[in-house]
């Protein structure tokens, strides 16, 4: 399985909008330099984050943007799910078609595998990633 570019672009982004937590607010321009994404991948990352709630946009001489919700409490999961929506490994749970769907032994199995890796993603805090960034950064 591999992340979606712009599931890994989002899980960046945020990564960066932790970083000014407990600071000023932040704008897309910023968090696209800071990154290095370009700014329209950046802004269409922060308007599906936005629209989950993990990141606040605030209009104005003295808006911007900031985290939902304190980054303790947003997880990788919660990240890649407003992009991607849920976490599934397969189609077949969403009822899509299927040429062995009448004969599956392994559907019925798919919602646990699913649910261990939504566990996985949702045990990894986003201050766990906001602190290996802190170190890079130190480190330059």
């Amino acid at each position: 399985m591999r992340l979606s570019n712009l599931a890994d672009y989002a899980v960046v982004t945020m990564t960066a909008a932790a970083a000014h937590c407990g600071g000023h607010r932040t704008n897309a321009g910023e968090l696209a330099a800071e990154t290095g994404l370009p700014l329209p991948t950046v802004q269409k990352v922060v308007s599906k984050l936005t629209g989950a709630g993990l990141l606040r946009s605030t209009r104005g001489a003295g808006g911007g943007l900031q985290l939902g919700r304190p980054a303790a409490a947003i997880t990788v999961a919660d990240i890649v799910e407003a992009v991607e929506g849920p976490i599934a490994l397969t189609a077949c749970i969403d009822g899509a078609e299927c040429a062995v769907d009448h004969g599956c032994a392994v559907k019925p199995h798919w919602p646990v595998i699913n649910n261990a890796l939504r566990g996985a993603l949702a045990n990894i805090p986003l201050t766990q990633l906001v602190s290996g960034l802190v170190g890079q950064r130190e480190l330059a």
